[in-house]
Formats: C-alpha cells, sequence, structure tokens
C-alpha cells in the first residue's frame, strides 16, 4: 500500500511537470513529506545532472514554491535543501555526488576565489590572504561564524586563512576579514622631559587614563613607559591617544619657582642613612647638580654630620629621615631631579641568596690487643719482693691485684682492662707467689655527625648560622686569704661548642655567585689525654675560604683530614720469639683511625618573592612528611595530633580578599 502511495506522489510530480512544455525554461517544484531521492530525481530531471548518490542520504523533505523558477534557481533551491537537511553536493567531474556534511570537506571541493566566489549554498574552499594582522589572531574571532561541519585554519608561513564552507558564508567571512585586516594606527612616540621627572610624570598619567571593569586598558588607550636614563617617557598608542597624552605633558613639564623647594623620597629597600652619605660625595662631583646650582662644588659637605646629611657647599641639602626611611631633598628643581634619578637606581631590589649545606665527619676506629703478663713474688727474709715480672700491654698491676684480693691484700688503684681476660696461677708456692693474665680485645668504633643547616640572606650580608653549647673553660684562679679567711676565687671564660657556619655571598652578573664560607665544628673530646687533663680539651674543624658556583651549583669542601695507623708490639727477648708458646711472652695491639669532614654548599639565588615562597613551602612539606613518616601522633603512652605539624596555610594567618568597597570603608 505505502509503495502504490509512493508512486502516485511521483506520478503526480511527473504530470506537473509535464504539463510545462518541454521548451519552457522555468519549473515550478511543490513536494509535501517526500522522499529526498524524488526530489533527486526531479532535479536531475529538470537541469540535466547526473547524481550520485550516498547511501546514508535519507530524509523526508517539503518544497513549496508560488511560482515558476528557471533550472539555475531551481538547483540553488536544491542545494538550499541539501543543506537543510545536513548533505552537501560536491562536483566529481560530469556527476555530482551527494554526501553527509561530515565528510564533505574531504572530498574535491572547488576552489573559489575572488573571480569565482561562488554563490548561495554551494559548498567551497577558498584561501583568504592576510596583510596586516597575524592570521592566527582572526581564527578565535571567525571560529564561532563557521558551523560545525565547515573548516577554518590558518597558515602562518604565507599568513593566509583556509576556509571551507557554504559559498555565501565564505563571502560573508570574507568581507568580515576585510574590515578586520587594517594597518595598525598605533606608534611610539618619545618625549623627553626638561623640567619633570619621568617616573613621576609617567605615574600621574598612568592614574588619569581609563580603565575598564577588569584593569585591562581600554582599545587605542595610551601605554606609558618612563626612561629614567635620558628622563623620556615612550607612549604607544593610536593617533588621537598620544596627541591627548602630548598636551598633558606639556602642562606638567614646567619649571618651578626659581627658589626651588624641598622633595621627600621613601626608599623601598635602601637605608636612608647609608644611602644619604652616597648622595651628598655624589652631589658635590655631579655636572648636571654644578650647572644648576651655578657653583663648580668642591667635593666636600660644609662641616655638617655626613651620617644624617647636611647642606653641601653648592647649596643643595640632602638629610635622612631614620624614622620613616626617606631622604630629604632641598635645592633648585633641576638638581633634585638629578638626585632622584641616582636614588631610583639605587633603591631597588636587592635579591636574596639561599645557602644549602650539607656538614658530615665520619670516623672509623679500628683497634686490636692480644698479650700475656705474669708476675712472680719470693720470700726475702720477714717480706715479699718480686721475683720475676713482665710489663707487656700494662697488664702487670692487673695480676698484682689479683693477687692480693686472694690473699687478702689492698687492691686500692687496681683496674680490670676491656676485652677477653683469662687469669690463673699458684698464690702459695713454696713461700712463693705467681700469677698470669692473656688478654684479647678488639675494637670497631664508627661516628657519623651530619647538620643540614639553610641560611637565607640577602645579597652582599654576611649570615651566620650556631647550634650547639656554650661551655665554661678555667682561664684563671686566685686563692687570697682576707682576716685569717681563705677566699678563693675562679676566673671562667665561656665559648660555644658545636657548629657554626658564616657565609656572605655576593651575586655577580648572571648566575654568578661569590662566597665567602667559614665553617667550624667543634666537640669536648672524651679521650684519655682529656680525662687526665686538668681542663677540657676540644676538638675543632675548620674550614675558611672563597669559592665561586652557579645558581643551585653543589660545591663540596673538606675531605679526609686525619688517618693514622699504629701497630705496636711488646715481647721478651728470646721467650718472644719461641712458637707457640713465645705467645706468653709478647703483647701485640693495632690501632687504626679514620676521619674525613665533608661540607657541600648550594646556594640558590631568590630574586623575587615568588620564588622565595616556593623553597619555603618545599622545604615545611618536606618536614612536615618526615613527621608524618614518624607516626609522631600514635607514640608513647599518650595518642594525640596536636604534636603534628598542621598544613602551612592553617599555621599562618591568612588575610581574608579584600575589594575595593572594603579598602575604601576601611
Amino acid at each position: 500500500m505505502r509503495r502504490f502511495a509512493l508512486s502516485g506522489k511521483i506520478l503526480t510530480l511527473l504530470l506537473m511537470l509535464a504539463m510545462t512544455p518541454a521548451w519552457a525554461a522555468d519549473a515550478t517544484l511543490n513536494l509535501k513529506d517526500a522522499d529526498i531521492r524524488v526530489l533527486i530525481d526531479t532535479v536531475s530531471e529538470v537541469t540535466g545532472r547526473n547524481f550520485i548518490i550516498d547511501p546514508r542520504v535519507k530524509a523526508r523533505v517539503t518544497v513549496v514554491s508560488s511560482k515558476p523558477m528557471p533550472k539555475e534557481e531551481l538547483y540553488d533551491l536544491f542545494l538550499s535543501v541539501l543543506q537543510v537537511h545536513g548533505f552537501a553536493a560536491i562536483p566529481a567531474g560530469n556527476s555530482i555526488k551527494i554526501v553527509p556534511d561530515v565528510s564533505a570537506k574531504q572530498g574535491p571541493v572547488p576552489n573559489a576565489s575572488s573571480a569565482t566566489p561562488g554563490s548561495g549554498d554551494e559548498l567551497v574552499t577558498r584561501v583568504v590572504s592576510i596583510t596586516h594582522v597575524p592570521a592566527a589572531q582572526l581564527v578565535p574571532i571567525l571560529r564561532p561564524l563557521i558551523p560545525q561541519q565547515g573548516q577554518l585554519a590558518a597558515y602562518q608561513p604565507s599568513n593566509s586563512l583556509v576556509i571551507t564552507d557554504r559559498a555565501g558564508n565564505v563571502n560573508r567571512l570574507v568581507k568580515i576579514i576585510g574590515r578586520l585586516d587594517i594597518p595598525d594606527q598605533s606608534d611610539i612616540e618619545i618625549f623627553k622631559l626638561e623640567h619633570a621627572y619621568a617616573t613621576d610624570v609617567a605615574r600621574t598619567l598612568t592614574t588619569v587614563l581609563q580603565k575598564d571593569a577588569k584593569g585591562a586598558a581600554l582599545p587605542g588607550q595610551a601605554q606609558i613607559s618612563p626612561d629614567e636614563r635620558t628622563n623620556s617617557l615612550l607612549i604607544s598608542g593610536d593617533k588621537a591617544s598620544r596627541l591627548r597624552m602630548r598636551g598633558i605633558i606639556a602642562d606638567l613639564d614646567t619649571p618651578l619657582d626659581a627658589g626651588g623647594g624641598t622633595q621627600i623620597v621613601f626608599l623601598k629597600y635602601a637605608v636612608a642613612e647609608e644611602l644619604v652619605q652616597i648622595l651628598n660625595d655624589v652631589s658635590q662631583n655631579n655636572s648636571v647638580i654644578n650647572a644648576a646650582t651655578g657653583q663648580p662644588g668642591n667635593g666636600n659637605a660644609n662641616g655638617n654630620n655626613r651620617q644624617s646629611g647636611g647642606t653641601s657647599a653648592n647649596g643643595i641639602s640632602i638629610q635622612a629621615d631614620p624614622q620613616n626611611n626617606a631622604i630629604i631633598i632641598t635645592g633648585p628643581p633641576a638638581a633634585q631631579q638629578e638626585i632622584k634619578r641616582v636614588i631610583a637606581q639605587l633603591d631597588i631590589r636587592r635579591a636574596q641568596v639561599m645557602i644549602e649545606a650539607i656538614i658530615a665527619e665520619v670516623r672509623l676506629d679500628l683497634a686490636k690487643e692480644l698479650g700475656a703478663s705474669f708476675a712472680s713474688l719470693g720470700q726475702r727474709g720477714n717480706g715479699e719482693a718480686p721475683a720475676a715480672v713482665t710489663n707487656l700491654g700494662g697488664l702487670t698491676s692487673t695480676v698484682l691485684g689479683i693477687q692480693q684480693a686472694v690473699t687478702g691484700g689492698a687492691t686500692t688503684g687496681v683496674s680490670i682492662p676491656a676485652g677477653l681476660l683469662v687469669g690463673g696461677g699458684d698464690f702459695n708456692v713454696n713461700g712463693d707467689r705467681w700469677g698470669i693474665i692473656v688478654q684479647a680485645l678488639a675494637g670497631d668504633t664508627a661516628t657519623n655527625i651530619l647538620s643540614t643547616p639553610t641560611i637565607v640572606t640577602l645579597d652582599n650580608e654576611e649570615s651566620e648560622f650556631i647550634v650547639g653549647q656554650n661551655v665554661p673553660f678555667l682561664t684563671g684562679s686566685f686563692t687570697g686569704t682576707n682576716n685569717g679567711a681563705t677566699n678563693p676565687f675562679q676566673t671562667i671564660e665561656r665559648q660555644d661548642i658545636g657548629l657554626t657556619l658564616r657565609v656572605k655571598p655576593q651575586i655577580n652578573d648572571g648566575t654568578g655567585i661569590k662566597l665567602e664560607i667559614e665553617q667550624e665544628s667543634s666537640s669536648i673530646s672524651n679521650s684519655a689525654a682529656a680525662v687526665s687533663a686538668s681542663d677540657i680539651i676540644t676538638n675543632t674543624r675548620s674550614i675558611k675560604t672563597s669559592v665561586l658556583a652557579e645558581d643551585g651549583q653543589v660545591i663540596v669542601l673538606g675531605g679526609l683530614i686525619d688517618d693514622t695507623f699504629t701497630d705496636a708490639q711488646e715481647k721478651v727477648p728470646f721467650f718472644g720469639d719461641i712458637p707457640v708458646l713465645g705467645h706468653l711472652f709478647k703483647s701485640t695491639s693495632t690501632q687504626k683511625v679514620k676521619t674525613s669532614l665533608m661540607v657541600f654548599i648550594r646556594p640558590v639565588i631568590l630574586r623575587d618573592a615568588a620564588i622565595a615562597d616556593a623553597y619555603t613551602r618545599q622545604k615545611y612539606s618536606a618536614l612536615r612528611d618526615r613527621q608524618l613518616d614518624g607516626n609522631i601522633d600514635s607514640r608513647g603512652l599518650i595518642k594525640d595530633s596536636a604534636g603534628r605539624l598542621p598544613e602551612l596555610e592553617e599555621l599562618i594567618t591568612q588575610l581574608p580578599d579584600m575589594n575595593d568597597e572594603f579598602i575604601t570603608q576601611y
């Protein structure tokens, strides 16, 4: 039934077209909810064109025409119907392919030009050359004007745009491009000031310029930059804006009264008391200042305090206000401007340097001892006297002490040495007493002292880092008598014992950094010599040097500072050489001590607040991560997370965002 209805519509259409004479050039087309293939067949019959239909071309179309139209207009109407339903007609030789829009631009789309731009809904590709503006800047502007199936791309080598779309829309885009592709009207002019100071005028003009709500410059608005070296202003913008700025600058660049005046310059980074000394010296030998004052200048002030400033011989007064960190200048306007120019070049932000150090002292102590000693006491009258004694390795006193302990004698002052002791003897053989001890000892000691200090200091400023103890040292003693009473007293000097690091960085041109380094590591000695001494003995390791490093480079200082090897042997002649039994008459000790001190220095330049903040957060995060790895909040008997470091934003008080209304109100 459906096939019969469709055939009826085709028959009606053919009868309608058949009623038109064959020689007539016009045709009337009326379709209602017809298959698109019926429309294609009709257009092919009227225009004589051949069509190749993609299998994906399926739609129901409705076309209403009130009057006959030429076959060319009929074909344009046909292209519009295809565009409405998402299809395109692509010429391919003697035929025309009808395909979906999504795949049309990959086909042989005709190339349009200014001579043959195409018309209507014909799909074309056109290359548009751009003359005055970068083609890539036009892509974001034109992209919303092209449908999703269209194509827009910029080719930078030839500064051109490639557009694929319907001919009518492409022609519209070409007209828009012609309105946008115009020569830049902005230019740069230089205004040299004679009386005013370039930085002050630039600040005033910047305040006058209008800004939009986001603070961005309005289109065509002039941009102002001061050049302090030549005391000039650089104005960029369109001609109208530059003419307006030129009039304002002419009104501002006027001389002050001949008598001059007083100006106050508030410093941002420099110290007023230090800077005023330099300015006083400059004012005596500067030709511009001397010409403004009409005096040659003698290079000396008139006797006032140079630290706080004073009036020089050429009439210029430069004073420092320490409370406000400001410079007060009195004199002719030209001289004031020259001094302010010098201040602007000196009052700049100084870079900071972060010095990261790794200080490691490694000590290795190996010792081995093996020996034997004996003692024999014989009867001599009513007492005892040594009959035979070997004192090898200091064991004889131990033998005598053991003997006295067995026989009930005094053993005061006898110590038992470290290691394995094997002793034996007969303490009463025919009135003679004897004893023997064999000692074996092996020692292995390792010490590792590690410190990782970090210092942040200004360029050319010395910084010091000290960690340790303040230890008293006896320097003298005296005992006096007063009315028969003894009055002893001692003098004591305290010194820092521990780790000391002093660094003075100097940033050179570029990224080079000169470092003056003083590093000292001291400790209280616990050696036998220190124990037997009447006062404290300290171990000191120090390095004092100047090195040159790049920003972020690691420099190593120090090395092996002590490597001692001691091998001692004591034996009884002849008896000590007897195989096997000779070890009873021999004592051997070997000791090896090796100490290394290594200092690693890494300087990093912090040129602005953002870099300093980044390193601060990195260091804090590393410290917090190490604490969390230690699980400090769940150790011990009390479980509490209060001892855990919080996030940096929680630890530091954060200011709320303040808008203009808040600032105006408060």
